[in-house]
């Protein structure tokens, strides 16, 4: 009998690990795709503003192509928004940026965050399909509850350096340095 109580125990103790084990896994695919959502709102928002961006510095240079461009991507529906941001990203490219005025300023800012937005959506998106596809999520169907992630393919924006801040103090040369 004291037999059947350590069996019963060990039997107790595995379905446990097991289904902790499985609601950590279904956790982790809950997590991984609401990030990847997340993610892909923020990319969202960071490509609108960088086309508002770039309305204004149409306007202001009287560049009918870039502000065409940057209206397209604007008005863009889901399913051509890819090639739309493309068409901007390559009038940006056409056009001399310079960090002179407020306007190019805040157009170069947002350009750097969307590359930023977009290399992070990229890595969850590659984490949300990656969760997917394990065997134990398959053969549960813990993903099906979530839309399946997709990649937004746009170029690189090839953006001018940021400007170097200006010193706030001195420069001190070596040799003036006093070993202590």
């Amino acid at each position: 009998m004291p037999r059947m109580w350590s069996l019963l125990g060990v039997l107790a103790a595995v379905v446990s690990l097991l289904a902790a084990y499985l609601w950590w896994t279904a956790h982790r695919v809950e997590r991984v795709h609401v990030r990847a959502q997340s993610a892909e709102r923020a990319l969202d928002a960071h490509l609108v503003r960088r086309a508002a961006a770039a309305a204004v510095v149409a306007e202001e240079s009287d560049n009918e192509e870039l502000y065409a461009a940057a209206r397209l991507a604007l008005d863009a529906e889901a399913e051509e928004r890819e090639s739309r941001e493309n068409d901007l990203t390559r009038q940006l490219q056409a056009v001399a940026l310079t960090g002179e005025g407020t306007a190019t300023r805040a157009l170069l800012a947002t350009s750097r965050r969307v590359v930023l937005a977009r290399q992070v959506h990229t890595d969850l998106v590659r984490d949300a399909l990656t969760s997917r596809e394990r065997l134990l999520v398959r053969a549960l169907g813990m993903a099906r509850r979530y839309p399946r992630p997709q990649y937004f393919d746009i170029e690189e924006p090839a953006m001018p350096a940021p400007p170097l801040p200006a010193p706030t103090s001195p420069a001190v040369p070596l040799e003036a340095v006093q070993p202590s």
